[in-house]
Order: structure tokens, then C-alpha cells, then sequence
């Protein structure tokens, strides 16, 4: 019998895609009618929507299905050349991966002379690529204040409050639903308590003002002090109960906020190289082109941000299940490969606890779009990271301090998941999307990139720039990885993304919340 490695890739119609000779699915370009041919003697068995996939070889039932050279998932009944293969037909199985611990480890090839972006150096050296003043909270009670607070200075309603003071993005209040009725002491309030830490200390916030009630398991002295955050004219913070209730707390934080913009307005920009540049990873709204356009070019664009002494934090880990062998095997140490294996376990456990399962991710959008199974999802996703070496593993929110392309558990929910990131440091997000992400992540800069050309034409407004190109055959992956990059330069020195011009950010700030609500 011919084994997967040695089947002979078949010639098929110019209406499909096939990424590995090895597969046994290809991907339709446009929709496909019944008796359209597939191959010279083969035909379409039924309407194949685009992006969905179908069979270009028989397959028993129980055997696998491969897409990119790798498993997706495992046939529920025999599918026939020609036939649509998705959730009908195609289901997830156990199968053991070979995380062969660095075997793909190649040294990335450093830039002879370094990019530069535009850049605002604070007073300790940290760069930003953006100039706020923050408002966070400790729990959900303070939210009402922060908001009332922060909207005072809302360009939309007050265009006057920030006109003196052009250098100062904005002022946004970050609320959250967390606080209280929890432990006061264990993972759940700890991941918290870094979350918003690694916001207050953000190199894009001049200054942060923190809101509390008083009485909540979150106790900001608490917060300051596990956290080792220093009280200063740049992090103050005050709470209702003690500044004398609702009307007075908001009084004496638009007077702090007003107090700190002169201070905030005095920054100016100047060259710094893309070492600089800490760059969040994310996908939303996938659909079955994320993997062979936005996400491979938003790769080529990380290896380049890499090779210019940048860093680029690939997150989502229920989104790398069943495609995590192809990072171990790229993990510049056996440590860094162990770490992110023991969040794959973490997570299969956590479901188990939850009585919930790592398939319940793709969502019904994705679904949609073409893709089938979390495995499938995930070989796609994983490209988002490029090819250069995976140098170390983190957890939710901790600092990031290598440079190079690093790992960070969250959730595959993206406001839950950039969160995290931003926590850790992240001064920009790039975002692909295949159905369409309306998204901001204040105070990073959100750039979302479109996987096919459908999307762009319907979705302008809120996509950044077209990968569909790839797939319409005008560009090549590495030349959209080149003009995300400079993309990327042009956003951390100031200009301004989609999400930013509709005001999109204080609302996807979203800690992780784990454990039980009391």
C-alpha cells in the first residue's frame, strides 16, 4: 500500500488549492456545482461552498485526513473523490504527535542594519508607540466611576478637553468584571493582579490612575504591594469609599487626569530601531484561507521583525492543539518545548474539569469559513509565527524579556488572549481575520489583515490590508510579509489603524477569569 509520504500529488482543476501532495483534501477557490471537473477523471459529488474543502482521493472510514501534509482529523464514514469533506464527515480522533524537541531549530539570519520606527522614549529607556493616560480598576464596582472619569476626556463628546494637548492619544478607562467574590489569595486573583500590573507599568500609558471601591478582595494596597508597583505623580490611586462617594471621585480624577496632560503632552518621537517593537499575534474569525494567506504572510513578517531584534508573542493556545509538535520541534531548548507542552496538558485537563473539550473551538463563524476541527484550525494558526525558533514559553500576563519569537498561554478568546499579551508587553497587535473582525486593543494599536479579497471588498473599514492578494495570485506570501512589516514600522510611529479612527479599545480589555465566583 502507498504510504501518505509517497502518493503522487494529483493534477487538479485550477479551481482548487492543494498546499501538500500528501493531502487528501484541497480547498476551492470559488464555489463549485456538482459534475464541475476535479481532476481528469474525476467530479464534483455536490456544492462545495469557497474555502470549503474537498476530497481529491478516496477515504476509508476511520483513516486519517490531511491537510498541509499533517492530520485534521479522521473520516467518520468512507468519503469519496469529489465529495464535500467538513463536519458531516469529518471528526476529531487521539493521534500521537512526535514533538522531536529542537530537530528544526535554525538560527534566523540577523538584518545587516536595523529597521527603525518612529518611537517615544520614556524616562527609564522603555519605548512606546503610543501616549496615554489610563484609568484602571480593581474590581467591577469602580467601573462606573473609571468610565465617567475617562469620558470627560472623549474626543467624541468633548473635542475640546484634549485640544491642547496633541500628543496625548487619548484617556481610556480599562473596566473589568472581577475583583471580588473571589479568593484572596491563589492562581485566580494572582493572574488578575498581574494582568492589570502589566498595564500600569505599559511603556503606552504616561500615567495611570487606579479606581477602587474599598471593601474588594482586591485591595489596592494589596495590588501595589505583590505586584512591587511604586506609588509616584505617574501611578496614583484612590477609592470611593474613601474620597467620599460617586460624584466626589469622579471630581478628583478628572482633576488628577487634567493635571497629568500637560506633563503627558510633552513627549516627542524619535528614531529607534525595531528591537523596540513587541508585537502580539492574533486570529479571529478564521476561516480555511487564514492558513494559506494572512497567517503565512503575518509568519514572513515575524521572521523579518525577528531578524531586526523584535519580538513576536504567538498566543491562543487551545488554537495551537494538534499542530504544537510543529513549535516543539523548533523550541531553542528541550525547557522551552517541556513548558509548552505542560499548557497543552494543563488545558486538556482544565476542559476534563470543565466537561468541556478542546474541539468545542471552531466556532460557528469558523465553521463557516470552511474549517472542521480544532486541528485544522490549529496547523493554520501556528503559520502566524513564521519560521524562526521558538525561544521561550510564558504564562498568562508574565513580562516578556526575550527577544525572538515566544509563546504566551491564553485563551483562544482574542480579547482575553491580547489582553494577556499587552499585559506582558506587547506594544502592537497584528490580527488576521477571514470572516471579518471589528477589534482595537487600547493602549496598543490593533492592525487586522484580511485573508482573502471578499472580505476586504465588504469590510474596508475595518481591515487594514488585503492578504487576499495571495490567493488571487498578484503577490507572494513574502511580499505581503514585506509590506506588513513596513506596516507594522509605520503604525508604531503613530499612524493611525482602523480600530483606532471608529474608537474601538477600552471595551476589549478582558483579564482571564479563572476559578469559582463566590
Amino acid at each position: 500500500m502507498t504510504s501518505s509520504s509517497q502518493r503522487p500529488a494529483p493534477q487538479l482543476s485550477s479551481a482548487l488549492i492543494l498546499l501538500d501532495p500528501r493531502d487528501d483534501v484541497a480547498l476551492a477557490r470559488e464555489q463549485l456545482v456538482p459534475g464541475a471537473p476535479l481532476d481528469a477523471e474525476h467530479r464534483v459529488a455536490g456544492l462545495i461552498p469557497p474555502g470549503h474543502k474537498i476530497a481529491v482521493r478516496d477515504v476509508a472510514a476511520g483513516a486519517p485526513v490531511r491537510r498541509y501534509g499533517q492530520i485534521i482529523g479522521f473520516a467518520s464514514r468512507p468519503i469519496r473523490c469529489g465529495e464535500h469533506v467538513h463536519t458531516h464527515n469529518l471528526s476529531m480522533g487521539e493521534f500521537e504527535r512526535d514533538y522531536a524537541f529542537g530537530v528544526d531549530v535554525h538560527e534566523t539570519p540577523r538584518a545587516a542594519r536595523r529597521a527603525t520606527f518612529a518611537g517615544i522614549r520614556r524616562a527609564d529607556g522603555r519605548i512606546a508607540t503610543r501616549n496615554y493616560v489610563g484609568i484602571l480598576t480593581t474590581v467591577n464596582c469602580s467601573a462606573t466611576v473609571a468610565r465617567a472619569i475617562a469620558d470627560q476626556f472623549r474626543r467624541d463628546i468633548h473635542p475640546e478637553a484634549l485640544a491642547a494637548f496633541p500628543n496625548v492619544d487619548g484617556v481610556v478607562a480599562l473596566t473589568h468584571g472581577q475583583g471580588c467574590a473571589m479568593a484572596s489569595e491563589g492562581e485566580p486573583i494572582d493572574v488578575l493582579r498581574r494582568t492589570l500590573a502589566g498595564y500600569a507599568r505599559h511603556p503606552n500609558f504616561y500615567a495611570v490612575l487606579i479606581v477602587g471601591l474599598g471593601c474588594e478582595t482586591n485591595q489596592i494596597d494589596a495590588l501595589v504591594e505583590t505586584e512591587h508597583l511604586e506609588r509616584s505623580t505617574q501611578l496614583t490611586t484612590m477609592t470611593i469609599q474613601q474620597t467620599g462617594g460617586t460624584a466626589r471621585t469622579v471630581a478628583a480624577g478628572i482633576e488628577r487626569v487634567r493635571e497629568l496632560l500637560a506633563q503627558a503632552n510633552r513627549v516627542t518621537r524619535e528614531p529607534v530601531d525595531a528591537s523596540h517593537l513587541t508585537v502580539g499575534l492574533q486570529c479571529g474569525g478564521s476561516d480555511s484561507y487564514s492558513g494559506i494567506s494572512a497567517n503565512p504572510a503575518l509568519g514572513s513578517a515575524v521572521d523579518r521583525l525577528v531578524a531586526h531584534g523584535g519580538t513576536a508573542i504567538l498566543s491562543e493556545t487551545p488554537e495551537i492543539y494538534g499542530a504544537e509538535h510543529l513549535l516543539t520541534r523548533r523550541a531553542a531548548s528541550r525547557e522551552v518545548g517541556e513548558k509548552l507542552v505542560a499548557r497543552l496538558r494543563w488545558w486538556e485537563d482544565y476542559c476534563a474539569r470543565m466537561n468541556a473539550n478542546m474541539n468545542n473551538n471552531p466556532s460557528a463563524g469558523n465553521k463557516a469559513g470552511g474549517l472542521t476541527t480544532i486541528l485544522e484550525k490549529s496547523l493554520g494558526a501556528v503559520a502566524k509565527g513564521g519560521t524562526t525558533p521558538l525561544v521561550e514559553t510564558y504564562e498568562y500576563a508574565e513580562p516578556v524579556r526575550a527577544h525572538g519569537l515566544v509563546f504566551m498561554d491564553t485563551p483562544g478568546y482574542d480579547p482575553v488572549s491580547a489582553t494577556g499579551q499587552v499585559a506582558g508587553g506587547a506594544n502592537l497587535i497584528c490580527f488576521t481575520t477571514g470572516r471579518g473582525s471589528a477589534y482595537g486593543c487600547a493602549p496598543a494599536p490593533s492592525l487586522k489583515f484580511g485573508t482573502n479579497s471578499a472580505l476586504w471588498q465588504r469590510q474596508q473599514e475595518d481591515i487594514d490590508l488585503n492578504c487576499g492578494t495571495i490567493l488571487d495570485g498578484e503577490q507572494s506570501v513574502e511580499e505581503v510579509g514585506a509590506a506588513i512589516f513596513e506596516l507594522m514600522l509605520a503604525t508604531a510611529s503613530g499612524q493611525q489603524t482602523k480600530s483606532e479612527t471608529h474608537g474601538y479599545g477600552q471595551n476589549e480589555f478582558v483579564p482571564w477569569q479563572l476559578g469559582a465566583v463566590m
